[in-house]
């Protein structure tokens, strides 16, 4: 379960999905926690993180 987890192993985790390309709202999706949770665990884990937007991303003109 989850929730024997360690917090290495989650952030571990997360971050290997992230850089692999998962969206933090993927992440939320997927460990029912907050967006703000995932993104702090995110970059306490060192994880360098993306732009904004993802691929379908366009700047407004």
């Amino acid at each position: 379960m989850r929730d024997t987890k360690s917090r290495d192993q989650l952030l571990d985790e997360l971050r290997s999905a992230y850089e692999k390309g998962a969206s933090i709202r993927s992440l939320v999706a997927s460990t029912g926690r907050s967006y703000g949770s995932i993104h702090a665990m995110l970059r306490e884990s060192g994880t360098t993180m993306r732009s904004r937007g993802g691929p379908n991303h366009r700047t407004r003109s």
